[in-house]
C-alpha cells in the first residue's frame, strides 16, 4: 500500500503540538466515499512490552471482506519504540509501527477501524485521525475507555444495542458513547477523518457480533497483537 505523508518522529513535545495543530486544519468530517462501495475493512491495534528495560511494540492490521466477514490479509510490524510516551501525543509513538505494517498491505482497505480515539482527543488528533494523513482513507476510532477532555463526562447510553449518547464538549460533538451489546459497558466512537459520525456509527454497528462489544476488525487485530506480543517476547524482538 502506498502511503501519502512522511513524518520526522525525532521531535519534542513542542514540535508534536505544532504538527497536531497544523494537521487539525485538514480534518474533513464528511464522507469521501460511497458506503455501498465499501468492500474491505481493516482493523488496527498495537500492543507493548518491555525487553531488557526498553519498550517494544507490535502493530497488527487485519483486513476483512465486508460481505463475508472473512479475513483476507494480515500484516504486522514489531520493533523497539523510539518515541517516548507523552500524554496527548500517543499517535507519534504508535505511527512508526502502523506505517511499517501498512506498507506491507497488498490489499488497499476501503476503511480503517482503529483501537483508539480519533476526533475524541484534546486536539482532535487521536491515532485514527493522525494515521489518516498517511493512509489517505476513511478512518474510525474505537476506544475501550473514555478520554476525559476539559473535565467533561459522558452520559451513559440506555441499555439497548445500538443506543448512544453524543459526547459534546464546548458545544461541539467529539464522538459517541455507544452501546454495542446489552448489559456490556459502552465503547467510545469517534470519526477519524474523511468520514462523518453517522457513517462511522453505521459501519461500526455492521461489524458487531455476539462475541465482543468491539467491531470484528478491531477485535481480531486486538487478539492478534496479544499473540504476536507473546511470540516476540519469547523470541526476543530486534
Amino acid at each position: 500500500m502506498k502511503l501519502k505523508e512522511e513524518h520526522n518522529f525525532d521531535l519534542n513535545k513542542h514540535d508534536f503540538l505544532r504538527l497536531q495543530l497544523e494537521l487539525k486544519k485538514r480534518i474533513d468530517l464528511s464522507n469521501k466515499f460511497s458506503k455501498k462501495s465499501i468492500k474491505t475493512c481493516a482493523g488496527v491495534d498495537l500492543a507493548y512490552w518491555e525487553q531488557d528495560g526498553e519498550p517494544y511494540g507490535v502493530c497488527s492490521i487485519i483486513v476483512l471482506d465486508a460481505q463475508t466477514k472473512v479475513v483476507i490479509e494480515k500484516v504486522h510490524s514489531a520493533g523497539k519504540i523510539s518515541v517516548p510516551y507523552i500524554s496527548g501525543f500517543l499517535a507519534f509513538r504508535e505511527l512508526p509501527l502502523i506505517i511499517e505494517a501498512a506498507r506491507q498491505l497488498t490489499i488497499e482497505p476501503d476503511v480503517f477501524l482503529f483501537d483508539g480515539n480519533g476526533y475524541l482527543h484534546y486536539n482532535h488528533m487521536g491515532i485514527a485521525t493522525h494515521a489518516s494523513f498517511f493512509l489517505n482513507k476513511p478512518t474510525i476510532g474505537i476506544a475501550k475507555t473514555y478520554l476525559k477532555i476539559k473535565d467533561c463526562d459522558f452520559v451513559m447510553p440506555v441499555n439497548e444495542v445500538g443506543a448512544y449518547t453524543d459526547i459534546v464538549i464546548d458545544g461541539e460533538v467529539y464522538g459517541r458513547a455507544l452501546r454495542t451489546r446489552q448489559d456490556v459497558k459502552p465503547i467510545f466512537l469517534s470519526c477519524g477523518n474523511f468520514i462523518d459520525l453517522e457513517s462511522s456509527y453505521e459501519i461500526t454497528m455492521r461489524w458487531i457480533n455476539q462475541k465482543s462489544r468491539l467491531p470484528i476488525p478491531v477485535r481480531l487485530a486486538d487478539l492478534e497483537t496479544h499473540v504476536l506480543r507473546t511470540f516476540y517476547q519469547n523470541n526476543k524482538a530486534e
